[in-house]
């Protein structure tokens, strides 16, 4: 399984708890959109994933930005995300981001508003916050290899699952 988190905003722990905490644990990759703002925090999340790719956002400090780079590319199961915290100009700077760099779906962060968007040409994933979901539900991304792609859900860390989403490879 694949796991996607973003913008913990903490200073002193992972923040993680119920079923996201156990997914982050159980997940073959867990992949965090930025906004860790400490590197106690990263190495918190380090701690708990057995294999962590991440990328610094806005918010990050300066021994996180030395760590990890501001843009990834992943591939889990037959697809490939481009991975950022943020871009200026919405989903077309985010969709020019993907296309760059030969993605089939983009992941990233900052408005801490959980949701899947298949409607441009690129799907975005954005797995909202665990931690800290201004004015948003708290959620992270679950992610699991199908034929030909993969199957997907936002989850709250009670366990709810309020949307689920397919990722084609191309």
């Amino acid at each position: 399984m694949l796991v996607v988190v973003s913008d913990t905003h903490s200073t002193d722990s992972h923040r993680l708890t119920g079923r996201t905490l156990d997914a982050v644990r159980e997940a073959d990759l867990v992949v965090h959109a930025g906004d860790f703002i400490t590197e106690s925090v990263l190495d918190a999340f380090y701690d708990e994933a057995d294999v962590l790719r991440a990328v610094y956002g806005n918010n990050d400090d300066a021994g996180i930005r030395s760590r990890i780079p501001e843009s990834r590319t992943v591939e889990y199961g037959d697809v490939r995300f481009a991975v950022t915290h943020t871009r200026r100009g919405g989903a077309t700077e985010l969709t020019l981001f993907g296309r760059e760099r030969d993605a089939d779906a983009v992941i990233f962060g900052h408005s801490h508003r959980p949701g899947f968007d298949a409607t441009g040409p690129l799907p975005l994933l954005n797995p909202g916050s665990h931690a800290q979901p201004r004015g948003n539900r708290l959620a992270h991304a679950e992610l699991e290899e199908m034929s030909g792609g993969l199957r997907g859900r936002l989850v709250t860390p009670d366990g709810d699952v309020f949307e689920e989403f397919r990722i084609l490879a191309e």
